[in-house]
């Protein structure tokens, strides 16, 4: 390993037995330092365990969910590892980055951008499907066997990453995903801006489009608030439920009265989630 791909630890804080660390590195797929946050429970320290990928949302960092979800506890119990990206390349400084909050900084949507100045650092597809996980794999007792899930912004990665490569995560899951953003506000502001105006480019990046191609057929299992403010507007979960009705892909939706979009929602029935990729990764 090259000395530019070192890990400057941030901070370290204990959890549940296991310990919550926050590094820094120079990521070389989006030209710039990066932070990301790593939970290892317990196990860790006796032999390499399974690693959960949690993907954030707009306007989140490594920080949100590992202070907001509660998810270290069962994590600890179960022997999985997980590890939160950034959702963005950071102190670039591009014209129109910081503009506003659904797009630019914050705002990466894991695609990787065409468009200048866009294309020489927002490349968050293959940030977080190759560099951050050969990064991991050198530094940490991870055991090769991988899951992945995210919220909103990041539960449209999550569930994109999985479709476009059958096999390579043991399962998905996401809660309020963004599952069609090639007709929603948030995806068509950052696919015109990132790709440009080709539709068809933007479709490899959209959960329902990856659904009708039928490249993969691995079950999805999404919660959504009902109460959520951008459910009709952004999310627009039947979209999903349809295409997968009619190209008979394995779909789990489970409708929560009365949940919003927030962080109480995802700290509601994070173990629901958690469990379930314990399953796939062969925990329990």
């Amino acid at each position: 390993m090259s000395m530019s791909e070192s890990l400057e630890l941030v901070s370290a804080t204990k959890s549940f037995g296991g310990w919550l660390k926050r590094y820094k590195h120079h990521a070389r797929s989006l030209d710039c330092e990066m932070i990301f946050a790593i939970y290892l429970p317990p196990q860790a320290e006796e032999h390499k365990v399974p690693v959960l990928w949690w993907l954030s949302g707009l306007t989140c960092n490594d920080e949100n969910f590992m202070q907001k979800a509660g998810a270290q506890r069962l994590a600890a119990e179960l022997g999985m590892a997980i590890i939160c990206p950034d959702t963005s390349p950071r102190g670039l400084d591009l014209p129109g980055e910081h503009d506003s909050y659904d797009f630019g900084s914050g705002a990466g949507f894991y695609l990787n951008a065409k468009r200048e100045p866009w294309s020489r650092h927002y490349r968050m597809y293959d940030y977080v499907n190759d560099e951050l996980p050969s990064v991991a794999r050198q530094h940490f007792p991870l055991n090769g066997r991988e899951a992945i899930s995210g919220h909103s912004m990041g539960g449209h990665g999550a569930l994109v990453l999985a479709l476009r490569q059958p096999g390579r995560f043991a399962s998905v899951s996401a809660f309020a995903p963004v599952v069609n953003p090639m007709d929603a506000p948030w995806g068509q502001k950052a696919f015109k801006n990132y790709l440009g105006e080709e539709r068809g480019d933007w479709r490899q990046y959209d959960t329902c489009e990856l659904v009708v191609k039928g490249v993969s057929r691995q079950p999805l299992f999404i919660d959504q608030g009902e109460a959520d403010d951008f459910l009709d507007e952004q999310l627009k979960p039947e979209r999903l439920e349809t295409v997968c009705r009619t190209n008979n892909h394995p779909l789990t939706l489970r409708r929560q009265p009365g949940y919003d979009h927030s962080y109480f929602f995802i700290a509601s029935f994070i173990d629901d989630h958690l469990r379930y990729h314990a399953k796939h990764l062969k925990l329990i």
